[in-house]
């Protein structure tokens, strides 16, 4: 899994799985979920984040891996 934001768009997109998108499901305004050819989640994309969350802050707790530290 990996989560990006992208700061000139102000949206984050979240990687659930590596296997490709077939489809897109608009489940509320400005988030899209990317499902594969058997309607399993990939990926969701959230417009306007700043605006439906806290970026500023993100906690993981109870993981089962090692978490990999990125910078901005």
């Amino acid at each position: 899994m990996k989560i990006e934001y992208f700061p000139d768009t102000d949206s984050l997109y979240i990687d659930l799985s590596e296997r490709e998108s077939a489809d897109t499901r608009e489940i509320s305004e400005g988030i899209v979920l990317d499902v594969d050819s058997q309607g399993r989640p990939v990926g969701i994309d959230i417009d306007q984040a700043s605006k439906h969350l806290d970026l500023k802050h993100l906690d993981l707790k109870r993981i089962p891996f090692e978490v990999q530290q990125a910078s901005a």
